[in-house]
């Protein structure tokens, strides 16, 4: 069979993208009637237990798919078939220990894992989710190839699997336990049992796309590929580097969570349940600070095979002006969400968590704003990674962690300021890791992208675009009331898309998003057409 034909890095990440808006409809269909259901202290187990399986995760799968992504888009650049496929071998094996290995840690020591965390009710939760790394580490393999063949589209269809398995069997399970009267603890190791299961069924999907579309047919002129020791080397001094700051953040973060919950109760005096409520609040908030991180993800994974293969080109320049692409293109995305979330949090989480702890509106508020530097980070740390610079953004995730866990520490200590202290120790660190990763490619990339070109339009874009959402939800609230939930809602999804529509005129007013760009996805000339975004003139390229 013929293979499927590769992408330019903006059209797969918009496939991507597609995929997100769906995963994150049932993502939403899964997290907030889940929330709802095990109530604060409950989500509080399910997300510890989440984090423990998320650190393990990114110690087994953040680097080495980066890695064979790298590797098989250099390979196939350079037409090397069956190096291509070699890598994809060693890759396999090297997944498959790796799996083993930290699920058999996390299947081994549930209650170990969930006591360094002083949360010993999750540790249902990890003994359930523990074998799904095993099948996600093996999905990382055929996501890691599919992506550096330029073929995003297993990976969406993929993620949908995943997150459909997830929402039927994860949260089938825990109102299936509640309504047996099942303790809290076993409702969120069922919601749990959902990510391995969703694990399992991606895995079968991927291994069967593989086996359709990239059947090893006998070539006429095969190259010889490097013996497998040597790709096991390579693999590795491109992926530890990725994953050491990786699994770094989230050891950091995993820490940070014991401290907040520890100074909660030791240095601010609330009791274990006061403390269990503030921090289950923060995680529903983070849960929603999250969303655009996971749009700019696709763009993340889309451009490190990009620019890799530039980069065996020696095409430096169009390497640089990805770069720049990429940082711009993720603003036009991020700014907007993040202040958009910001502005409307007082409803957003009423709405969506009617029954939470009074602090969520002014959490998420905070997070809104540094969400979209988590996002310039994510793009800044890829550019740097498929330059072959992956070791240094080792330096600033370090250096972000370190200022977020002692600002926290203090700030979250202080009984005034308590778990409103977490929100800003995360924009402060993602700050100092923006910071530095730009230094790091000014130092290091031939043609440095510019950030004159690439903050200015899309920050004035969503300034007016959330001074006029902002307006039009107290506008709309004090005409029709914000008393019931269902005039709330009404307020608040109106003035979304207000302020959608607001931020597309000011967008294409700007020259935020560009004709050039539209012309990289499908059917983007006549996006751009019905949006009546034009080319610029000769002399402005």
């Amino acid at each position: 069979m013929e293979q499927p034909k590769e992408q330019n890095y903006l059209h797969g990440a918009v496939i991507l993208t597609l995929g997100v808006i769906i995963t994150k409809i049932l993502g939403a269909i899964y997290k907030i009637p889940l929330g709802n259901i095990l109530g604060d202290d409950g989500y509080a187990y399910f997300y510890s237990a989440y984090s423990v399986y998320y650190v393990f995760l990114i110690m087994a799968t953040a680097g080495l798919p980066v890695a064979v992504s790298r590797m098989v888009a250099e390979a196939n650049e350079q037409g090397r078939i069956m190096q291509s496929r070699r890598i994809f071998s060693v890759s396999w094996w090297t997944f498959l220990v790796l799996g083993i290995i930290t699920a058999s840690i996390m299947f081994l020591f549930p209650e170990e894992l969930a006591g360094l965390l002083n949360r010993p009710e999750a540790a249902k939760s990890i003994y359930a989710i523990a074998p799904g790394i095993l099948f996600v580490c093996m999905v990382s393999t055929y996501r890691g190839y599919c992506q550096g063949c330029r073929n995003m589209t297993p990976t969406t269809i993929g993620q949908i699997i995943e997150v459909l398995i997830k929402v039927i069997v994860g949260l089938g399970l825990a109102i299936l336990f509640v309504r047996q009267g099942k303790d809290t603890e076993t409702a969120c190791a069922g919601a749990a049992f959902g990510v391995t299961v969703g694990g399992f069924g991606v895995l079968i999907y991927m291994a069967a796309y593989k086996r359709r579309h990239y059947r090893y047919e006998p070539l006429s002129d095969p190259d010889t590929p490097e013996s497998r020791g040597k790709i096991l080397g390579t693999l590795l001094r491109i992926g530890i580097p990725i994953t050491i700051g990786a699994t770094a953040m989230s050891i950091i973060s995993l820490i940070d969570t014991k401290f907040i919950n520890n100074r909660l109760q030791l240095a601010a005096g609330f009791s274990q349940h006061e403390s269990s409520v503030l921090f289950g609040v923060f995680c529903k908030a983070q849960t929603l600070y999250n969303l655009p991180a996971a749009f700019v993800t696709p763009l993340v994974i889309s451009i490190v095979p990009t620019i890799a293969a530039c980069m065996v080109d020696k095409k430096q320049r169009e390497a640089g002006a990805i770069a720049e692409d990429a940082l711009r293109i993720t603003l036009d995305v991020c700014m907007p969400m993040g202040i958009g979330l910001a502005v409307l949090a007082y409803p957003i989480m009423n709405i969506l968590y009617p029954n939470s702890y009074g602090a969520g509106p002014i959490l998420l508020a905070m997070m809104g704003v540094a969400s979209f530097f988590v996002c310039f980070s994510l793009v800044q740390n890829a550019v740097l990674q498929a330059h072959g610079n992956e070791t240094l953004t080792i330096y600033s995730i370090l250096t972000g962690g370190i200022i977020k866990v002692a600002v926290d520490w203090f700030l979250v200590g202080n009984p005034d300021i308590n778990i409103y202290g977490a929100p800003f120790g995360t924009l402060l660190c993602y700050v100092v890791m923006c910071v530095m990763n730009q230094a790091f490619i000014n130092r290091h990339y031939e043609y440095k992208p510019k950030l004159s070109r690439v903050i200015p339009k899309p920050l004035v874009s969503s300034l007016i675009m959330g001074v006029i959402t902002y307006g039009a939800y107290k506008l709309l609230a004090a005409v029709v009331g914000e008393s019931s939930y269902g005039r709330m809602a009404l307020c608040m999804l109106v003035s979304i898309v207000i302020g959608v529509a607001v931020y597309l005129v000011a967008a294409v007013q700007t020259r935020a998003i560009t004709y050039d760009d539209m012309a990289l996805i499908p059917k983007g000339e006549k996006i751009a057409k019905l949006l009546h975004i034009r080319p610029a003139p000769k002399h402005l390229k």
